[in-house]
C-alpha cells in the first residue's frame, strides 16, 4: 500500500513523499523542508519542536472530530461540552482557547467574536492529512494572535483518481456518513468532499445535527504553485448547561463559510501570497422551547491577505512579509450601539431580526526573519512589528529567538539525531469581542480591556531514529495583562479584567515504532506515551476574587496509545488519557460540593483493513467512568460505534 509518511527529526515532523513506509527513513533530512519558521528549513537545520499527528494515527484512531485527535497531545488541553467536535475548548501549555490561532492548510481561520468556535471546521476527519501543533508564543512566525501556540490543519490532496465513503453508527441514535471524490492530471489535483451527522445525546439535551462539504485545488508547475480552498460547515445542537445551570434547555446554530486562494513563485526568491475570507454565524438561545425569551445573534466577517519572500545565501535564509487582517462583528448584543434610524440595514440572516451593535478593526503585521545554518548550529532570529487599530500606542515591536544544536558523537553512536534546542519569543493577543462587550446571565464583559502580552523561554532536547523518537522540554510563559473571567466577593456577576499571570511546565514524550524495528508483521505496531505538566501563578493575587481560569485548570496530563495486530489483516488501537484537573463547583444536581480531580478515559477501536475496504467497530470511555471537562457538564458513558470505509481508484 503507498502511503503518505513522516519522519520525526529534532522534535519537527514532515512529510517526505508518497512511498513505502519501509523504505521512508531512507530520504535524506536535509532534502526535507519543515515548518516553524517563516522560510522552510531542511529537518537537519530544523530550531523548533513542532508535534505531527500523522495520517497513520489518524486512521487507526477512534477520534469523531479534529478534538478527539488532539486529546493525543499530551501539550494540548481539549475541554468538550459536547461529543462529536460539538463545542469545544482547546488550550496549549496551559494558555486558554482564545490564545491559539488556528490554520487550515496554513490560512489563520481564529474566530475573533470567541474562541468556543475556533474549530468548528469545514472538515472531517477523513479529509485530514496531519495536524501539526506549534507550543509556545508563536507571533513572529504566525501572528499576533499566536499567543500560547498554533495548529495547523493540513488535508488530503488528491493523489489519483479515487472515490471513497464512510457511514458509521452506533449509541443514542448515533449516525453519520462522508465521501469524497478526486481528480489528478499532471500538473493539477482537485479533491471534493461532504459529510452529515446526527446524534439524539447520551446526557440531555445534548442532540446534534452537522453538516460539513469542502473542496481544495492545486495548480503546480517548475515556477508557479497555486493552491485552492473552501468551505462550509453548519453545527445544530442542545446546549444543554453550557453556558450556565440556569437553564438545562440551551439551544446554539453554527454556520461557517470560508475560501481562500494561496500562490508561490518558487524562483530565485521565494515569494508566497495569499488572500483569505471566512464568515461565521451564531444563533444562541437561552431557553429552546421559548427562544425569544433571550437570544442572541452574531456576524463575524474576517479577510485578510500575506505577501511574503525568502532566500537563500552565503549566510542562511532571510524572510519579510507584510499581512492585513481585518475583522468585523454584527451582533445583536456585542460591539458598539448601531443607531436606531440604520438598524434596518443589518438583518440577520434568515429571522425577522436585526443587529443592533458592531464593531471592527484591522490588523496590520510586517515580518523579519534570518536564519543562520552551520553546520551544527541553527539559528533563527526574528521580529514582528504589529500595529492594530483596537490598541493604543502605534507599532509595538515581538522578537524571538530559536536555536537547536545537533549533537554529532551521539548520533554516530545511537544511530539517531539528536538535538538541543531553545527559544525566547514575544507574543501579543487582542482580546476578543465577547470578552470586551458581553452581558448576559451572570456575565458581564469590559470594554477597557488591554491586549495581552507574554514572554516565553523553551528548553528541551529530542532523539530521533528509525524506530524512536522522544522529546523532553521545560517551559515558563511570563503573562502581562492576562484576561480571566473574575468574580469578586462582593459581585454578583463574572466581568473580565486583566491581571499578570504566570505559567510554568514541562512535557516529554516517547514513541516507539515497532513494525519499523520488527517488521510489519510484529504484532506490537506502535506505543506512544507522553506526559505533560502544568502549574499557573497569578501574579497579583486576588484573596478575594474568583478566577474562572483556575476553575478548569489541567495540572497533569498521560497519554498512552498501543497499536497492534490481532490476526492478519484485524488490529487494534487503544488510547488512555488520563488527566487531573483543578477546581471545584457546587454541583447543580446533588447540591453538593465536587471537583474535577483526576480521572482516566479509555478508547478503542478494532479495525479490518483491506486494500479497498475498511470495517471497525469502536467504543469511545470504554470504562463507562463519568466525568466532566466544564462544571454541571456531564460527559458521555460507553459510546459504540460501527462503520465501514470505501475507497475505489
Amino acid at each position: 500500500m503507498r502511503i503518505k509518511t513522516f519522519i520525526i527529526a529534532t522534535g519537527v515532523a514532515m512529510a517526505v513523499g508518497a512511498q513505502d513506509s519501509q523504505t521512508a527513513f531512507d530520504v535524506t533530512l536535509s532534502d526535507t523542508e519543515v515548518v516553524g519558521t517563516r522560510a522552510p528549513l531542511p529537518a537537519d537545520k530544523a530550531v523548533r519542536l513542532v508535534q505531527v499527528i500523522d495520517r497513520q494515527e489518524i486512521e487507526a484512531s477512534s477520534a469523531h472530530s479534529v478534538n478527539d485527535l488532539l486529546k493525543l497531545a499530551a501539550g494540548v488541553d481539549v475541554r468538550q461540552r459536547g461529543g462529536f467536535g460539538i463545542q469545544t475548548d482547546i488550550g496549549v501549555n496551559g494558555g486558554s482557547e482564545d490564545q491559539l490561532t488556528v490554520l487550515l492548510n496554513g490560512v489563520n481561520i481564529s474566530n475573533p467574536h470567541t474562541g468556543h468556535l475556533t474549530v468548528d471546521l469545514p472538515v472531517s476527519v477523513d479529509d485530514i492529512e496531519r495536524i501539526e501543533v506549534i507550543e509556545g508564543g508563536a507571533s513572529r512566525v504566525y501572528g499576533s494572535q499566536a499567543f500560547a501556540g498554533a495548529i495547523n490543519i493540513v488535508t488530503r490532496r488528491a493523489e489519483k483518481r479515487s472515490l471513497g465513503m464512510h457511514v458509521q453508527g452506533g449509541s443514542y441514535g448515533t449516525f453519520g456518513a462522508n465521501a469524497h471524490a478526486s481528480m489528478k492530471t499532471s500538473h493539477s489535483n482537485s479533491r471534493v468532499s461532504g459529510g452529515y451527522a446526527r446524534s439524539d445525546g447520551a446526557c440531555g439535551n445534548d442532540d446534534f445535527n452537522k453538516g460539513n462539504a469542502y473542496w481544495n485545488g492545486q495548480y503546480e508547475s517548475r515556477l508557479l504553485d497555486v493552491k485552492m480552498q473552501a468551505g462550509l460547515s453548519t453545527m445544530n445542537y442542545g446546549a444543554n448547561t453550557f453556558y450556565g445551570t440556569g437553564s438545562d434547555s440551551q439551544y446554539e446554530q453554527d454556520r461557517r463559510y470560508l475560501v481562500a486562494v494561496q500562490g508561490e513563485y518558487k524562483g530565485r526568491v521565494h515569494v508566497p501570497a495569499q488572500i483569505y475570507w471566512n464568515r461565521s454565524l451564531d444563533h444562541y438561545v437561552w431557553w429552546r422551547e421559548r427562544p425569544d425569551d433571550y437570544q442572541n445573534f452574531h456576524q463575524t466577517n474576517v479577510y485578510g491577505a500575506n505577501l511574503n519572500a525568502y532566500t537563500t545565501w552565503a549566510l542562511g535564509k532571510t524572510a519579510l512579509g507584510v499581512e492585513f487582517r481585518r475583522e468585523n462583528i454584527l451582533s445583536t448584543r456585542l460591539g458598539k450601539e448601531i443607531a436606531e434610524a440604520d438598524q434596518h440595514k443589518y438583518k440577520v440572516p434568515g429571522h425577522d431580526e436585526f443587529y443592533k451593535y458592531k464593531d471592527g478593526r484591522s490588523n496590520l503585521g510586517l515580518y523579519f526573519e534570518h536564519d543562520l545554518l552551520l553546520d551544527r548550529l541553527s539559528i533563527s532570529l526574528g521580529v514582528l512589528a504589529n500595529h492594530n487599530t483596537s490598541v493604543e500606542g502605534g507599532m509595538k515591536f515581538y522578537p524571538g529567538i530559536d536555536l537547536s544544536w545537533r549533537l554529532p558523537w551521539m548520533e554516530e553512536t545511537s544511530g539517531g539525531l539528536i538535538k538541543l534546542f531553545a527559544s525566547f519569543n514575544q507574543s501579543l493577543r487582542t482580546p476578543t469581542y465577547t470578552d470586551l462587550y458581553y452581558n448576559g446571565p451572570g456575565l458581564q464583559g469590559n470594554s477597557q480591556l488591554k491586549p495581552e502580552r507574554s514572554t516565553d523561554w523553551n528548553v528541551g532536547m529530542s532523539y530521533a531514529s528509525p524506530t524512536v523518537s522522544a522529546h523532553l522540554k521545560g517551559f515558563y510563559r511570563h503573562g502581562t495583562d492576562m484576561i480571566d473571567w473574575v468574580k469578586y466577593a462582593d459581585a454578583t456577576v463574572y466581568t473580565t479584567a486583566n491581571s499578570d499571570i504566570d505559567n510554568v511546565g514541562m512535557e516529554a514524550l516517547v514513541a516507539l515504532r515497532c513494525a519499523d524495528l520488527c517488521g510489519k508483521e510484529s504484532i506490537l505496531q506502535r506505543l506512544t506515551l507522553s506526559y505533560c505538566y502544568n502549574y499557573k501563578y497569578r501574579v497579583n493575587n486576588e484573596q478575594a476574587a474568583n478566577y474562572a481560569s483556575r476553575m478548569t485548570f489541567l495540572r497533569h496530563k498521560f497519554v498512552a496509545s498501543l497499536n497492534h495486530r490481532i490476526w492478519n489483516k484485524l488490529s487494534a488501537q487503544w488510547d488512555f488519557t488520563l488527566k487531573d484537573r483543578e477546581g471545584e463547583w457546587d454541583n447543580a444536581k446533588t447540591g453538593k460540593r465536587q471537583s474535577f480531580g483526576t480521572f482516566g478515559t479509555l478508547d478503542l477501536k478494532v479495525q479490518w483493513t483491506a486494500p479497498r475496504y475498511t470495517l471497525y467497530v469502536q467504543a469511545n470511555n470504554l470504562t463507562n467512568h463519568p466525568y466532566y471537562d466544564f462544571a454541571n457538564i456531564e460527559q458521555p458513558g460507553l459510546w459504540l460505534m460501527g462503520g465501514m470505509k470505501v475507497r475505489l481508484e
